[in-house]
């Protein structure tokens, strides 16, 4: 049980930063900003999007000889439906999070699923991009994703 006598506050910590994008992350977003997805293959084969800077496998740098386009579309693996978006969210109505394997992707990234219903929401489920209409350069260049039969 809490002191009465103990006065409390709440404190948020940040600790904002800035970091460069490097080469890989970099070629990454410049390709959202072209409104096009690239992935990074692996020593072993396999397409990693988002891309890998190093190798999982070997631990050896990945370099440009290693993009390939992805999707643009692509499969809802798992999900988690936001019945309650706050703030802070990408959308102000309800959501899913999901990890989206694009096609021609080995791996899977996570992203925002626009579906409209909890009832659209189904592991399989195939999804394009909605791109944001000024793009930057960052992940947020793709708003979110969306059913591909809507």
């Amino acid at each position: 049980m809490a002191d009465p006598d103990v006065l409390e506050a709440p404190n948020i910590l940040e600790y904002p930063y800035t970091r460069s994008t490097g080469p890989v992350i970099g070629r990454f977003f410049t390709s959202l900003r072209d409104g096009r997805i690239e992935g990074i293959r692996g020593t072993d084969g396999r397409v990693h999007c988002p891309p890998n800077e190093y190798d999982p496998v070997t631990g050896e740098s990945l370099g440009d000889d290693a993009f390939v386009d992805v999707g643009p579309g692509g499969e809802v693996t798992t999900w988690a439906w936001v019945h309650r978006p706050h703030e802070k969210h990408p959308l102000d109505r309800p959501f899913a999070w999901a990890l989206i394997r694009l096609d021609g992707a080995d791996t899977a990234m996570v992203h925002v699923v626009d579906a409209g219903d909890e009832a659209r929401m189904t592991t399989g489920l195939r999804v394009q991009p909605r791109w944001r209409h000024e793009r930057v350069g960052d992940i947020h260049d793709i708003e979110a994703f969306v059913p591909e039969d809507a």
